[in-house]
């Protein structure tokens, strides 16, 4: 066999032997489980679900659905300027430590979740969460400067699951989450890069190409 028809082989198998994770992309949820948000001054349900349960009781276990935490809405505004108005509001608000279970349509890696959150610096009682409690591991969360509202995101975490249990730890009596977003890859384990997709698909080409010949 000629050198020039190694290459081919050789491509191929540099692209095999480099596989790595992939880059993180937005991961879809399938549906989340919760008890529903409370009311105040204004209503804090989550009023846009689309499961079972009672979206207009406070504390109402919902089920099979989803809503306001994963409808891509993010809050530009604190509690008691976007949750004034009658009718499906960013927010969710709970007087209690929420638990949240979110599925997925099977198995994830998920690398990054960012939590969008209102920080009121204590008007009404809404305020930074202490924590958030993501599959049994604690994060503290900084409160930070102003009172607008933030985002919180947690990175490397390297989490291979179908479902994923979050908690929220209150500062104050309400904590307030607009979105919850997941950033990772479908399936288990490592994929390859998109540069050694690249490769790999160059060496099988080569490989191609030497067989006609």
């Amino acid at each position: 066999m000629k050198a020039t028809k190694l290459v081919p082989f050789a491509l191929a198998a540099l692209a095999l032997s480099a596989i790595g994770p992939v880059s993180a992309a937005p991961l879809t949820v399938s549906s989340y489980d919760m008890l529903n948000g409370n009311t105040g001054s204004y209503n804090y349900w989550d009023e846009s679900y689309s499961g079972s349960g009672s979206k207009f009781v406070d504390g109402s276990p919902l089920s099979g659905g989803k809503g306001d935490l994963t409808d891509g809405i993010i809050a530009a505004a604190n509690w008691f300027v976007t949750e004034a108005p009658a009718g499906p509001g960013p927010y969710v608000g709970w007087t209690i430590d929420p638990v949240i279970s979110f599925h997925f349509a099977g198995p994830v890696a998920i690398d990054q979740i960012s939590f969008s959150l209102d920080d009121a610096n204590g008007n009404g009682g809404v305020s930074t969460p202490r924590s958030v409690v993501i599959g049994g591991t604690s994060y503290a969360i900084a409160d930070p400067v102003g009172s607008a509202p933030f985002q919180f995101v947690v990175s490397n975490l390297n989490l291979n699951v179908s479902d994923l249990d979050i908690q929220f730890i209150r500062n104050n009596s309400w904590v307030f989450v607009s979105e919850v977003s997941f950033d990772g890859q479908a399936g288990n384990g490592p994929l390859p890069e998109p540069g050694i997709l690249a490769l790999l698909g160059l060496g099988m080409a080569g490989l191609a190409l030497a067989k006609r010949r």
